[in-house]
């Protein structure tokens, strides 16, 4: 893995390069066989403390950010650290769990699937003439994005690690597209159509 350490207004010795090496190539050879890149960033905080940036490139699509912020700039390194290694393990037991949860889905839509109908309605002639006569709304952005292909709670994890607010995807257990979003009251909602 490529580690690169540097400093925004601090100087970083060989030791603090050193531990930023040992301490995320330890937390990386514990989750995966390897990773792409990770990027250390110290700086000065308010109050004569130290900040410590991590970004790590794990995987294609997989960006994992810490931050920390303490007197001593080992110790604003570990917090960071600690960070990334939370959201690996959370992440690595999410991916134990996918299949799991992927065969117990796969049950559930064979089921569904058995008790479904099969229905054809055809428009009418008025309901033709209808659409022709109005107008259509003024596409005002259109954006093009890969849908991807995940779980539920891989979604979610998704959702957090892109820092956005709701994600489109098709769900690799049932193969319907789905949408998970963050509400008003900091908890994540689930969209499935039936």
């Amino acid at each position: 893995m490529d580690i690169r350490v540097s400093g925004h207004q601090v100087d970083t010795g060989e030791a603090l390069q050193t531990h930023a090496n040992e301490r995320l190539t330890a937390i990386i050879e514990k989750y995966f066989s390897r990773a792409l890149s990770s990027h250390v960033t110290f700086g000065r905080a308010p109050a004569g403390a130290f900040r410590c940036d991590i970004i790590m490139h794990v995987m294609q699509n997989l960006v994992l950010k810490g931050t920390g912020v303490a007197h001593d700039a080992h110790v604003a390194l570990d917090q960071a650290a600690e960070k990334i290694d939370k959201q690996l393990r959370r992440y690595k037991r999410r991916l134990k769990d996918r299949h799991e949860q992927a065969q117990h889905a796969m049950a559930v839509e064979d089921a569904a699937y058995e008790e479904a109908g099969y229905t054809i309605f055809e428009e009418s002639a008025s309901e033709r003439e209808e659409e022709t006569e109005t107008d259509a709304p003024v596409v005002i952005a259109e954006t093009r994005v890969d849908v991807p292909e995940a779980t539920v709670s891989d979604a979610v994890m998704m959702l957090d690690l892109r820092n956005t607010t709701a994600l489109f995807f098709k769900n690799a257990g049932t193969g319907r597209h789905n949408m998970v979003y963050r509400r008003g009251d900091g908890s994540i909602g689930w969209v499935e159509p039936h």
